[in-house]
């Protein structure tokens, strides 16, 4: 069967903007970012999409974001968590295929094992087993599978595997191999997509359950709302005044142009918000899935416009430089 190699260019706050918080759902980052600062949710997520049950999880202090050498990119990681035994969860959500999974995945596994083992020591024994799971709303790889493993293992001798204590597993919410896996996991990753009362089949695991009410809680919450109505609103805003800049430039391409300066505007200014937070060039790269060398030629403009970050001033920079 061919790879599924349509890319989706639709931009997370093209996507979220245009719904209600009830409408949102695990797929999309703010209602899976909210959900998932409950430990107990993170423990649910990571168990329904194993097939695993642990006793306990407690937060991997110090690893939500994984610094790399100076000058060198970092990781943010969605969550990451470690059980009684020492092992290593870190579960993602991929909603757009852009692409960059399988390199990011090896990025993320050297950077996360690093911080396992302390300056001079010797042997590699403290590195525990380690777990990274991308739950995706599309078929990577195209086969149809809701669930692909990976390990490392030796081409010349089938069942050997290396042993490392690596695993990754990219999860896919529209797999139709039903009769292959387990209903738990088909279950849940169809609630991650339609996250609803409407989507809870008769029967499912009481964990997942469990989990729909947590949803159901934060999805009712008007605090939750308030913070979601603002975030909407200062979307639509960065858009919409993106979008004006982009007309009144009076370029040939007309609408199409238009829209390209707005996002390059809102680019700009979803930066400068982040660098306000004291976020780093190479940890907004990741965040919003740019190139390093781009995040950081905008860093560095808006440098030279001082702490008021004027986003007109700062494109003006950038153009300079560019030409």
């Amino acid at each position: 069967m061919e790879k599924n190699e349509k890319l989706n260019t639709q931009t997370p706050y093209e996507t979220e903007s245009t719904k209600s918080l009830q409408e949102l759902n695990l797929l999309d980052d703010f209602l899976f970012d909210v959900a998932t600062e409950d430990l107990e949710a993170c423990q649910i997520m990571i168990e329904l999409s194993m097939g695993i049950t642990l006793k306990s999880i407690r937060w991997k202090e110090g690893q939500k974001v994984v610094h790399n050498l100076p000058g060198k990119r970092g990781i943010r990681m969605d969550f990451c968590v470690e059980d009684g035994d020492g092992n290593f969860f870190d579960l993602e959500m991929q909603k757009q295929n852009q692409g960059n999974i399988p390199k990011r995945t090896r990025f993320y596994q050297a950077l996360t094992d690093a911080p396992f083992l302390k300056s001079g020591e010797v042997g590699f024994d403290n590195l525990k087993p380690a777990y990274l799971v991308v739950i995706c709303g599309f078929d990577l790889f195209g086969f149809g599978n809701y669930r692909y493993t990976f390990g490392n293992y030796c081409e010349e001798i089938p069942g050997l595997y290396l042993g490392d204590g690596c695993k990754k597993i990219i999860l896919n919410t529209g797999g139709n191999n039903d009769k292959e896996v387990d209903k738990t996991l088909t279950d849940f990753l169809h609630y991650v997509e339609n996250s609803n009362e409407a989507a809870l089949p008769a029967g499912c695991d009481e964990r997942l359950r469990h989990l729909h009410k947590k949803i159901v809680n934060i999805k009712s919450s008007e605090e939750m709302e308030v913070t979601y109505m603002k975030m909407q609103e200062r979307d639509r805003l960065i858009r919409e005044e993106g979008e004006n800049r982009g007309r009144e430039a009076g370029k040939a391409e007309g609408k199409a142009e238009g829209k390209a300066e707005g996002k390059a505007e809102e680019l700009v200014r979803i930066v400068c918000k982040l660098m306000k937070k004291n976020r780093t060039p190479e940890e907004i790269a990741d965040l919003l899935d740019e190139k390093e060398d781009k995040i950081s030629a905008i860093c560095q403009a808006a440098k030279l416009c001082g702490p008021e970050c004027d986003c007109g001033e700062i494109r003006a920079i950038l153009a300079k430089e560019q030409n």
